[in-house]
């Protein structure tokens, strides 16, 4: 059967990041890619200029209709946007009960801009949270999301994945891309075990929509039947070459998109 993964996400207007990121990742890892729309943005490589929150019960329009046609093996999340699309989306987990769900908390774009309204992290938290098989934080989102300091440190960070795993999500990966150091240390934190993937600091301005690739890739290797840390590791080793890779394009004049076919051209 042909593996199904479904993003449910915030479109960009400029093609590097959200749902154009996530179904650019399933296709470039062998996936059938579907979609429900959060929220539009108008937005290029320097920044969000819009949001347009898709009213929620189109949300919940969008879900059904992939759910009751594809064999979904995996969903990814991403921009939210709003406490009412959030109840809306842990509704539709709850109907369609998916195997795999893989929760980026989006808070806040690569150019600075704010994504997810400030008064909906609580109901990130306690909806989605515990419907999530991962949730992929970076080391900024982390911390907003405990309202604690940035993590410095290897055991630092680790205390920061096991307050996150209370909030009931099964594991998390906290991603090192913003910290320093030669190697992007990214943590896979479950209940019984932590592990440390080290790849290289690329050296790049182009990262734009590097989570929203991630996250996908890692929903794409569980559509595929791979285990969790499988999953994880493959979509490590591949967004890292989509970064070592993205300087290929000349796209726009801010933060460019990652290559997600590398593979290909």
């Amino acid at each position: 059967m042909t593996p199904v993964a479904l993003t449910i996400a915030g479109s960009d207007s400029s093609g590097g990041a959200g749902i154009q990121a996530d179904l650019k990742s399933f296709a470039a890892l062998g996936v059938y890619g579907a979609s429900v729309i959060t929220a539009l943005t108008a937005q290029n490589t320097t920044g969000v200029t819009g949001i347009h929150p898709v009213p929620a019960e189109f949300v919940t329009a969008q879900i059904d209709a992939v759910f009751s046609d594809l064999a979904v093996g995996a969903v990814k999340i991403g921009m939210v946007a709003q406490a009412a699309t959030i109840a809306v989306i842990a509704d539709g987990l709850a109907r369609w009960s998916p195997r795999h769900v893989v929760l980026d908390p989006v808070m806040v774009a690569t150019s600075g801009d704010r994504l997810l309204a400030a008064e909906a992290v609580d109901a990130l938290r306690t909806m989605l949270f515990p419907r999530a098989s991962l949730i992929t934080p970076n080391l900024p989102e982390a911390a907003a999301l405990l309202n604690e300091p940035l993590a410095e440190s290897e055991a630092v960070v680790e205390g920061q994945g096991r307050r996150l795993l209370a909030m009931g999500c099964s594991a998390v990966l906290i991603k090192g891309g913003h910290a320093q150091g030669a190697e992007s240390i990214d943590y896979l934190i479950a209940r019984d075990r932590t592990i440390a993937l080290a790849g290289p600091r690329i050296n790049t301005a182009n990262t734009h929509g590097t989570g929203c690739s991630l996250s996908s890739a890692i929903a794409a290797g569980l559509a595929k039947g791979e285990d969790l840390e499988t999953a994880v590791c493959n979509a490590k080793a591949w967004i890292t070459a989509a970064i070592a890779a993205a300087d290929r394009f000349a796209v726009g004049h801010g933060h460019g998109p990652v290559h997600h076919f590398h593979k290909y051209y």
